[in-house]
């Protein structure tokens, strides 16, 4: 678990989302439930963020111009969101989730290629 909290960490504070990569370890490797693994990782991100927000902010990587919209929209659309996956089947969740790796995957390829 501490490996993995270390590796979600650093794919966090990359920008990455560390969540691309715990949530699969939680539910592959250590078997654990979708919609446990999706709680688990909402509470890691808040702290992973907040640091990572911190640092940023330090380094004047962070520009506030705008921000209440995009931080508006994306607390509505969480809500929306959580409702929806506590709606959901967990085998729902997890094909979801798999389907937008894979795409996204696949563009991160094109970007590659087209480079």
């Amino acid at each position: 678990m501490v490996l993995f909290g270390f590796a979600a960490g650093i794919f966090g504070g990359l920008g990455m989302g560390g969540g691309t990569l715990l949530i699969p370890l939680l539910t592959i490797f250590l078997g654990l439930d979708q919609k446990l693994s999706q709680g688990i990782n909402l509470i890691t991100f808040l702290v992973m963020a907040l640091i990572a927000i911190i640092i940023h902010y330090k380094n004047g990587y962070i520009a506030t111009k705008g921000i209440v919209y995009i931080v508006l929209s994306g607390i509505i659309f969480s809500a929306i969101g959580a409702l929806v996956a506590g709606i959901l089947p967990s085998k729902v969740l997890r094909i979801a989730f798999g389907v937008f790796l894979c795409v996204l995957s696949v563009i991160e390829l094109f970007k590659v290629l087209k480079k």
